[in-house]
């Protein structure tokens, strides 16, 4: 990785936002609501500080970069017997720390959508003082009208789940985990911390919606936060996973906030950090 593929790789991220903001979703750029709004997930300044945020990414990365860059490359080699092998851009993506500013432009995308629907959910009653919001929702899901109608939800086993939340009222505090939990995947995502489970749970959200017939922005949401599980290792280095994951490790390392011991990981200045 060089400084010039770093300023590359950042105008990508860059342009990746702006399409995914064009492409998905309405007004995130508009001017007329830089600091104004009925929920304040949807200030628009949001939006541009994001982008700025992305490109500062970039410049800092490649200004901490040796003049000559950093072999990259060879991380991607695969030795071991047995071991199938992936392409080594897919490697680098899903593992190498040089390449996570590619994941910020998506990140920041969904974790806005996620903020904005928690947003929504935790400042209305219908959902935060008694359900009603989500016993409506699970009501017009279960319904099955009259032939030709068609059904909105396709297997008989999610329908029969959803009846069973309804008759024994689990709306009234279900409708508070999902609100609190969609602004929770949204906080996440943007500020990259344990950005695989903040992004699983966005994927589990999204198939329930998608399994009660719900469509919306379901389908694009869960195909591009599946990348972000896929990329967990390093989607939130340019964030709080810089150092939440070193503490914390994985099942199969401990961290070191468990064993004492420096981070180990390498800083996207071609250095070890002390």
């Amino acid at each position: 990785m060089t400084r010039s593929k770093t300023y590359a790789l950042t105008a990508i991220s860059a342009i990746l936002f702006l399409v995914l903001a064009w492409a998905f979703a309405d007004g995130l750029f508009s001017l007329d609501n830089l600091f104004s709004g009925d929920y304040y997930s949807e200030y628009t300044i949001i939006t541009y500080v994001l982008l700025a945020l992305i490109v500062l990414a970039g410049v800092l990365q490649a200004n901490r970069l040796p003049a000559d860059g950093v072999n990259t490359s060879a991380a991607t080699e695969t030795s071991t017997p047995g071991q199938t092998d992936d392409p080594a851009v897919w490697k680098m993506l899903m593992g190498n720390v040089y390449w996570s500013i590619f994941w910020m432009p998506i990140r920041f995308f969904v974790g806005l959508q996620w903020l904005q629907a928690g947003e929504h959910k935790l400042r209305d009653d219908a959902w935060m003082d008694g359900g009603t919001a989500l016993q409506g929702f699970w009501e017009r899901a279960v319904a099955v009208p009259e032939p030709p109608g068609r059904a909105a939800i396709t297997y008989n086993w999610y329908r029969d789940f959803l009846q069973y939340m309804l008759d024994n009222e689990w709306y009234t505090w279900f409708a508070k985990v999902v609100a609190v939990g969609e602004f929770l995947i949204g906080l996440g995502l943007i500020v990259g911390a344990l950005v695989g489970i903040a992004a699983f749970f966005g994927t589990l959200l999204n198939f329930s919606f998608m399994l009660a017939g719900t469509t919306s922005s379901n389908p694009v949401l869960f195909g591009l936060t599946v990348f972000l599980v896929l990329a967990w290792k390093v989607a939130g280095y340019w964030g709080l996973d810089r150092w939440l994951l070193p503490a914390l490790g994985a099942p199969w390392s401990v961290g070191t906030l468990f064993r004492g011991e420096g981070d180990a990981r390498p800083e996207p200045d071609g250095r070890a950090p002390a």
